[in-house]
């Protein structure tokens, strides 16, 4: 009889259970499926698993140039490019990824990088961090011969934010290109609002030592357009300029400071693009994103910054 008891209570504790994940599949699902959206354009997939393997591959590139005694000087530097592997999965919306960076367990890669994305249809957030010290380039001044510089000269940490809204949600989806979270049906677009902040300081160790602080803030705006030429295909293109509101920016050369002035216009680009190919549950694609800022002006000291992300994905639904 106590043997039935205890079978008893561990079959109703496993009802209960059982109970309890089907009402939290079912709020989920309510989630997932509710949307202010209109869906003759956009859809949620039939599906509610998705398993999706991305290759990605980012680099980074650093100008500065201006005058110093009178004498022009430009100097470039790009950091190596970091590969790594990921797999996500994907539950009505809730997602776990985990990655794989091969150099890095090689010991062939030590910078450091961060990119976080969360895009919806009506709003979205580009999150880039980098603590990078292999940058390789050269130093010109007044077109004299390029010196070379190493690897160790220059570190750099910065980091960028970009956000966007989107007026015309309703109609026109970033996930449908960038996560698959939707499914674009017909070709729309829409004017974007754009904000987008950036923080970067840099130490250089050569025949001088310098040390730049640089913090921008810009607002803007610009268009996003999602082009479905057949069932099948979707093709994105987005830009969104942005000018810069907030400025500070400081340099040092061996511990003597050097003002710069904000000079109009120093702006933020963040372009995005993206071509996803559908068959059946299936999809296969490529995306960019594309950051590009100038500070200053090189009749004084301008610093140009170049920021990009690119992913090869795969995916099914399920």
């Amino acid at each position: 009889m106590a043997l039935l008891c205890v079978g008893f209570v561990q079959d109703a504790k496993a009802q209960k259970l059982w109970r309890m994940l089907q009402h939290n599949d079912s709020l989920l699902t309510e989630r997932y499926r509710r949307g202010n959206i209109d869906t003759m354009y956009i859809t949620r997939p039939q599906t509610k698993w998705t398993l999706t393997g991305r290759l990605n591959v980012s680099g980074a590139k650093l100008e500065i140039e201006g005058l110093q005694d009178d004498k022009h000087f430009k100097s470039q530097m790009t950091a190596d490019y970091k590969t790594t592997f990921s797999l996500g999965v994907n539950y009505l919306g809730v997602s776990l990824n985990m990655s794989l960076n091969p150099a890095k367990m090689m010991g062939k890669y030590k910078d450091f990088e961060l990119n976080l994305n969360s895009y919806s249809n009506r709003w979205g957030v580009d999150f880039i961090y980098q603590d990078a010290r292999n940058f390789k380039g050269w130093h010109q001044v007044d077109g004299e011969q390029r010196l070379e510089l190493p690897p160790e000269v220059l570190s750099l940490k910065s980091l960028n934010v970009n956000a966007y809204y989107a007026f015309n949600y309703r109609r026109f989806s970033y996930p449908a290109a960038f996560s698959q979270s939707y499914i674009q049906r017909r070709s729309a677009g829409s004017f974007l609002l754009a904000i987008s902040g950036q923080g970067q300081r840099t130490k250089t160790k050569a025949q001088y030592e310098t040390l730049l602080n640089v913090t921008n803030i810009g607002i803007g705006g610009g268009y996003g357009y999602n082009w479905v030429p057949s069932r099948h295909w979707l093709l994105h293109l987005s830009a969104l300029p942005t000018f810069t509101v907030f400025s500070r920016t400081s340099l040092t050369v061996n511990d003597e400071r050097i003002p710069i002035h904000y000079k109009f216009p120093e702006v933020i680009i963040t372009a995005r693009g993206a071509v996803v190919r559908q068959f059946g549950n299936m999809f296969v694609g490529t995306s960019m994103v594309f950051n590009f800022t100038n500070i200053g002006d090189k009749d004084d000291l301008a610093v140009h910054n170049l920021k990009w992300l690119t992913r090869l994905f795969v995916g099914y639904r399920l």
